[in-house]
């Protein structure tokens, strides 16, 4: 069985390592010349298991005025013609009902995703730079600590364990919350949440998958549209003629619904752009992955260097305001953590990337409308957490039909 994966980001990588795992012949095709040159190069690298919460929530609709009106600088918000409809569907899963159902499918999606990346990491004979940090997530008020008291029984019901922390007993656990300078009243601990490069990971996954003879990755080729034979999907066009296989998996991430929506498939997918920049750590850098939850910004530590990342910006594709928002997110981190990593550092690494948004936050893991076409795309801010088990998921739906 041939099968076509458009999308060479870590989603994709994973979905063509699995594919072939169950025999199919697997052709990569990607207009980036490298894997992981997206949302996948540069992302806070955090494998956040424990922490799936639903961004569409009733507490995010009484912020909406204030982002509209640009009062908080961890959202830009643009009123474009194609957020309009999207913002519709995303309103109608800020309920509490549906923000606890989206929390826990996704949460469910992680865990199993989490089990499969330990397999991996014991077959895969590269460094990623994976390593169980955990995860501490600062709270800034009393209303953010009974939601989260709320949420983590959610989860415990469903398996992940997670704690609440006094913040004597989060500065216990990771010493360098002395010197950041935000008061928080409370923390959320995850134990087993990771961090990895998620770029290492598919250059090294791409490099084991070239050896095995079946997988094919052709880089710098772009998908100008997918072609349908009646309700068939039997080929896609490139520049240079046409690909036909027996399947096509879309794992375009933010681009997928313009390959879908001239089929009449709509992913309902916006590109939420985020950034981070990467430094080296300073005196006082903290060894545990650490969330600000007011001011949406992370600190990971990966291959000993400190990477912040943070915001939600939903301007389209636009990227003409990256160079202010890396100033805007280094000013925050150092404002915060100021020991946190070498802020001046010449040799710095800022990144901007589109997260692919569903409006309930739940990725698209399934066959569509037509017989050959696959989605494994619209994962938001957990791509790489949950990676492993959409690739192994649309992996086993591809191929089972063929077995």
């Amino acid at each position: 069985m041939h099968v076509v994966v458009i999308g060479a980001g870590v989603i994709g990588t994973t979905s063509a390592y699995y594919l072939s795992r169950l025999g199919c012949r697997v052709t990569v095709v990607d207009r980036a010349t490298d894997v992981a040159n997206e949302a996948s190069y540069g992302n806070a690298g955090q494998l956040s298991y424990s922490f799936t919460d639903a961004l569409a929530k009733p507490e995010f609709v009484t912020k909406i005025p204030g982002l509209v009106a640009g009062r908080d600088n961890a959202y830009q918000v643009r009123l474009r013609p194609d957020l309009v409809p999207w913002g519709v569907r995303f309103l109608s899963q800020c309920t509490k009902t549906r923000a606890a159902r989206n929390t826990v499918a996704v949460l469910e999606t992680a865990l199993r995703s989490e089990k499969l990346m330990e397999e991996l990491r014991d077959e895969l004979p590269f460094e990623f730079s994976h390593r169980t940090a955990g995860k501490l997530v600062l709270l800034g008020s009393e209303a953010d600590v009974t939601a989260a008291r709320k949420t983590a029984a959610l989860k415990e019901e469903h398996g992940c364990k997670t704690e609440i922390l006094s913040p004597e007993a989060a500065v216990a656990l990771e010493p360098t919350l002395s010197d950041m300078q935000g008061d928080f009243v409370a923390a959320v601990y995850s134990e087993h949440d990771s961090v990895a490069d998620s770029h290492a990971f598919c250059k090294g996954l791409k490099a084991i998958l070239d050896n095995t003879g079946r997988v094919d990755f052709r880089l710098g080729a772009t998908v100008r549209r997918l072609i349908k034979n009646g309700s068939r999907i039997v080929a896609i066009e490139l520049d240079d003629g046409q690909l036909s296989a027996d399947a096509f998996v879309v794992c375009a991430g933010a681009w997928s619904g313009e390959l879908l929506r001239p089929l009449g498939v709509d992913p309902h997918i916006y590109p939420v752009r985020g950034y981070s920049v990467t430094l080296p750590p300073g005196p006082s850098a903290p060894d545990v992955s650490v969330t600000v939850l007011k001011r949406k910004i992370v600190f990971s530590r990966i291959n000993g260097r400190v990477r912040i990342a943070g915001f939600a910006d939903f301007l389209g594709f636009s990227e003409e305001d990256d160079e202010d928002r890396i100033a805007t997110l280094i000013e925050v981190a150092r404002e915060y953590a100021p020991l946190a990593a070498d802020y001046d550092a010449v040799d710095q690494e800022a990144w901007g990337g589109f997260r692919p948004m569903t409006p309930d936050g739940r990725p698209l893991v399934e066959q569509s409308d037509f017989d050959g076409l696959y989605l494994n795309t619209g994962h938001g801010m957990l791509g790489w957490t949950l990676a492993c088990a959409s690739g192994h998921d649309i992996a086993r739906l591809v191929a089972e039909p063929a077995h």
